[in-house]
This record gives C-alpha cells, sequence and structure tokens, in this order.
C-alpha cells in the first residue's frame, strides 16, 4: 500500500519567516529613526514659531545657520573643529548610559583636566616633540579625568548613592578647584589675566590637509567607533549592557558589580578628560580662570536622540556643531542672544521625550 505524498510546500511559504523577520527589523529601523528625527524636526518648527513670535525671519535665521555653519569654508572648518571635544563626550556617555550610570559630571572632569593639560603642555613642550607631548598629555587628561570620578563611582557601588547627585557636586567642586588651580598655582606670571601659559600653535595638534581642522576630530570619531565596537560587539560591552537594563539578572549571573561601576566611571569620565585634551592641546593653548564651555550637558541630549549608535552620534553631533556655530553668526544677525541655539536644544530634550512616551504607550498597547 502506497501512502501518497503530501505536496511539497510552496517556496512563498518557506520565504515567509524570513520575509516577516526583514519586515519586522524594517519596522524597528523605521520607528527607531522616526522617534530620533521627528523631535529635531519638532524643535525646528517650534523654534521657528517662536522666531516669528519675536518679531524674527525664521527662514532668514536658518539660512544664516547653515550658510555659515555649513556651506562657507571658514564655518565648516569651525563646525568640524568643534565637533572634536564633543565627539569624545559623547564616547563617554556612551559607555555610562546604556550600562544605566548617570554620568552628569563631565563639565567637571572636562574643564579640570583642560586645566592640568593647559599647565603641563608649555612646561613639556620646550623639551619634547609631538611624538612623546601628545601621548603624554592624552594620557595626563585621561587620568585625571578618571580621577575626578572616583568617588562618585566609590558612592555608587559600595554604598548605592545616587550618581546623578554626586557627580553633579563633584562638577560644582571640579568647576570651583580649576579656576583656584589657575588662579594660584598655574597662573602665567608674564600677564595679570588669570590664566596658564600658552601652548605655541606648533606644538599643537597638527592639521589635517592645510586646513584649521585638527586631528582631534578623528581622534573623536575613531573613539566613538570604537565605544560602539565594544558595547556592541564584545563580551565587556554586552555586560555593561546586561547591567544598565537588568541589574538583578547581571548579580544572578555572578558579575562583579562594584568592578563594572567603577570600570564605567573611569573610561566615562577618562574619555571627557580627553575631550579637554583636544580642546586645549588642538584649539585653544590656554586656559583661563572660570573657563567652562559647558560641553557636558549640551551633548546629553543627542546621544540620547542618536539611541547610542555610534555612526548616528557622529551625525548628530555634526549636526549640533553646524547648528551651533551658524547659530551664533545667525543669532547675530538676528539680534538675539547666543543662547537661542541652546533653546533649540532644549526643544530637541523636550520633543524627545514626548516621543519617548507615546512609543511606550503604544508598545503597552500593543501588548493587550
Amino acid at each position: 500500500m502506497t501512502v501518497p505524498l503530501s505536496p511539497a510546500p510552496e517556496n512563498d511559504d518557506l520565504d515567509h519567516p524570513r520575509s516577516d523577520k526583514a519586515e519586522s527589523r524594517l519596522k524597528r529601523s523605521l520607528t527607531t529613526i522616526s522617534v530620533s528625527v521627528l523631535p529635531v524636526v519638532a524643535a525646528i518648527i517650534v523654534g521657528g514659531l517662536l522666531l516669528l513670535v519675536l518679531g524674527r525671519n525664521p527662514f532668514l535665521f536658518y539660512s544664516n545657520v547653515i550658510s555659515h555653519g555649513l556651506i562657507g569654508s571658514l564655518g565648516r572648518q569651525e563646525s568640524l573643529i568643534r565637533m572634536a571635544p564633543l565627539l569624545l563626550l559623547a564616547a563617554g556617555l556612551m559607555v555610562a548610559f546604556p550600562a544605566g550610570i548617570w554620568n552628569l559630571g563631565g563639565d567637571g572632569q572636562f574643564v579640570l583636566a583642560g586645566v592640568v593639560v593647559a599647565a603641563l603642555g608649555p612646561q613639556m613642550a620646550p623639551y619634547t616633540n609631538g611624538w612623546i607631548l601628545f601621548p603624554v598629555l592624552f594620557v595626563v587628561a585621561f587620568a585625571v579625568g578618571a580621577a575626578w570620578s572616583i568617588v562618585p563611582g566609590i558612592m555608587k557601588a559600595w554604598l548605592g548613592m545616587n550618581e546623578i547627585i554626586t557627580t553633579l557636586m563633584a562638577t560644582f567642586l571640579g568647576l570651583r578647584l580649576s579656576a583656584l588651580l589657575v588662579k594660584e598655582f598655574f597662573a602665567d606670571p608674564s600677564t595679570t589675566v588669570p590664566q596658564t601659559k600658552v601652548l605655541p600653535v606648533k606644538d599643537r595638534l597638527p592639521r589635517i590637509f592645510g586646513t584649521r581642522v585638527n586631528i582631534g576630530l578623528v581622534i573623536g570619531i575613531v573613539a566613538i567607533l570604537g565605544v560602539h565596537y565594544m558595547m556592541t560587539r564584545t563580551a565587556f560591552g554586552l555586560r555593561l549592557r546586561i547591567v544598565g537594563m537588568n541589574p538583578a539578572a547581571a548579580v544572578h549571573a555572578g558579575m562583579n558589580m562594584k568592578a563594572l561601576t567603577m570600570s564605567i566611571f573611569l573610561i566615562s569620565s577618562g574619555l571627557a578628560g580627553m575631550a579637554a585634551a583636544v580642546q586645549i592641546v588642538g584649539v585653544d593653548g590656554v586656559v583661563r580662570a572660570e573657563w567652562n564651555p559647558a560641553f557636558g550637558f549640551t551633548i546629553v541630549p543627542l546621544v540620547f536622540l542618536a539611541r547610542f549608535n555610534g555612526p548616528a552620534v557622529i551625525g548628530f553631533v555634526g549636526a549640533f556643531a553646524v547648528l551651533q556655530i551658524g547659530g551664533e553668526w545667525a543669532s547675530r544677525q538676528a539680534d538675539l542672544p547666543n543662547y537661542f541655539v541652546v533653546v533649540l536644544v532644549a526643544l530637541m530634550l523636550l520633543f524627545l521625550a514626548v516621543s519617548e512616551y507615546l512609543q511606550s504607550r503604544s508598545v503597552r498597547a500593543g501588548e493587550r
């Protein structure tokens, strides 16, 4: 007795699981892009309405931003220069935030490391060349930034204290300490202005292709891509993300939470210190008392908008640099304060929060 064979399944049926997975990936990608891009678009629109209320032409304002921050050669170079320290700060946050550590002490770590580098650089420069000077200054900057996070790290790892409070307090102390160091210990005796000695231009970071852009930009891009690879392709990065997603599961898996917490603080803060080295050794060459460009807080929303994705972070940081450089000129032309750009960044953060809320509500509704 012969058993009839069942007909072979159609190729379309075999392809369904694969097509469903591709469709699911595409849907997730589109959702991620929309959640990241829509807050930016909404902030630009609301910013334009605010300009109208203030009696300014929003189209002229935004065209001035683009023309002087991106299209013009000088403005484009300034935007690329501005990107370098921001990328290193962002790299540090890409380590901390996915691991569930809110290291908000970037400004204190940045400024304190910048003061030490600005004081040490002019002392070393006459006796060394760039092959020795630059690595030493970057290592020192990393060490200073990391050292300034040790106390908040210990308080978090061993005492369970909220790192938002401790890192903000450390920032306040770091800014005050850096001003004291400049005025009392590192002041240039040849001038009455409270500042460090000036690092000669010839001893600063090499420039790229004859432009004003220095290799700090390359260092920043490499740092971002390196952190992205570490967080997505290595066992150490996986452990950090597990700690951020489910600390209880990390403890159950036998992970050393204290060691991981300290590692997160040290790496994140060390990169903030390196960002200061790029700014001082590549651009400024000097630090004055009360110096604080406040890069640490402005970079936070960009990292969240990019969803901790390295290439996306580079894109958002580049767009912000154009907005900041071009926005300064556009604000002067429109007779507005320079911090109008900060208003736009605040709007982006606000709409990001709204977008996150709507997305989570949609997910909860879908689960029901």
